[in-house]
């Protein structure tokens, strides 16, 4: 091995130690520590790593004298980081090289909670189905009341399927296109005006009772049409489902002005209901995947724990901005804040 006094430790590209003959830590490179500090240099490595699958791996490496790799755990800020420890013994000194994985450890855990909650979300209604059937072709085989009823709920259940799955597509159709900024111009105010009436039948069934401002003179936003009209259906639904006991339905579009969220130009889409309100420390959650504030109830009224998240995704795209505020007993807003075209 090269002398590494020579080398321009700090233009590694990821954090490196070297170990001595002696099992001592004779250099490490700054990047590196910025992690475990200048003073585990001089030390016995046990004493400078410490965990003891990272100190298995380097045992290992010296008695075999072949590379290998480990992991170490450690923190940045109260933040858990996880790296990659590649071990390669020469001459009976030792070279570590860290290779951050938290970024990486995060993806992979999101995945995997995601598969787990879909995996949730859908057994529920399959095992209703599956015990409806059984039921059906048993007991219930001549039973005319029992069938239509067990049917009924069978229809729900396939129905609320058909809507995850529906949700999940399209959550998946955004994520793939959000750096993808759309550059039609778009009628804010008569999209929402359109919406509310394709709504209608729904908001009649709820008895709530909606009122329209529009005060943005026609402004024109670079949108996706469809998309931006799943923003507010999204919006609009989820006020009517969750707020209906206020009986009022607030919907606003401000006139055009400028807004520091957006530094420029916007016009802001408010959504309000006067319903049972939120608890604060349920809005910082309310966009993630799966997230309710409710879940019997959530499920109950159809509800998937996807639409705010494709409501975020979808306002991200256009490079606009979704801001929740709500007061218990007095009712939540929903406001979308986009740029203008």
């Amino acid at each position: 091995m090269a002398d590494t006094s020579a080398i321009p430790t700090a233009a590694l590209p990821f954090p490196v130690m070297l170990i001595a003959a002696d099992q001592t830590v004779a250099a490490i490179s700054p990047s590196l520590a910025a992690v475990l500090g200048h003073h585990v240099v001089g030390r016995h490595y046990i004493n400078a790593l410490r965990q003891p699958i990272t100190l298995e791996a380097i045992e290992t490496a010296l008695r075999t004298r072949q590379p290998g790799q480990t992991r170490w755990l450690g923190s940045d800020g109260g933040r858990d980081t996880t790296w990659l420890v590649h071990v390669t013994p020469d001459a009976g000194r030792i070279v570590l090289t860290f290779e951050d994985r938290t970024a990486a450890e995060a993806v992979g855990q999101l995945r995997r909670d995601f598969v787990a909650n879909v995996s949730h979300e859908l057994r529920t209604p399959l095992t209703a189905l599956q015990g409806f059937i059984e039921t059906l072709r048993g007991a219930a085989r001549n039973d005319a009341v029992a069938r239509e009823r067990f049917l009924g709920i069978m229809e729900r259940e396939t129905a609320r399927m058909t809507h995850l799955v529906d949700d999940l597509l399209s959550l998946s159709r955004v994520e793939e296109n959000e750096r993808m900024r759309p550059a039609a111009a778009v009628d804010l105010g008569a999209l929402v005006a359109a919406t509310l009436a394709d709504l209608e039948p729904v908001i009649a069934a709820s008895g709530v009772t909606v009122t329209l401002t529009d005060d943005s003179e026609r402004a024109l936003v670079k949108a996706d049409a469809n998309q931006l009209r799943q923003v507010i259906g999204n919006l609009i639904e989820n006020a009517v489902k969750y707020g209906s006991s206020g009986g009022v339905l607030i919907v606003t579009l401000d006139a055009v002005t400028q807004h520091r969220v957006l530094r420029g130009e916007g016009v802001a889409l408010h959504v309000q209901d006067r319903g049972p309100g939120i608890a604060q420390h349920h809005i910082p959650r309310l966009t993630e995947r799966f997230y309710r504030v409710d879940t019997h109830r959530s499920r109950a009224l159809g509800g998937t724990g996807l639409g705010l998240a494709i409501v975020k995704h979808i306002v991200n795209r256009h490079r606009g901005r979704l801001l929740i505020d709500s007061t218990l007993g007095q009712g939540t807003t929903f406001t979308v804040i986009l740029p203008t075209a």
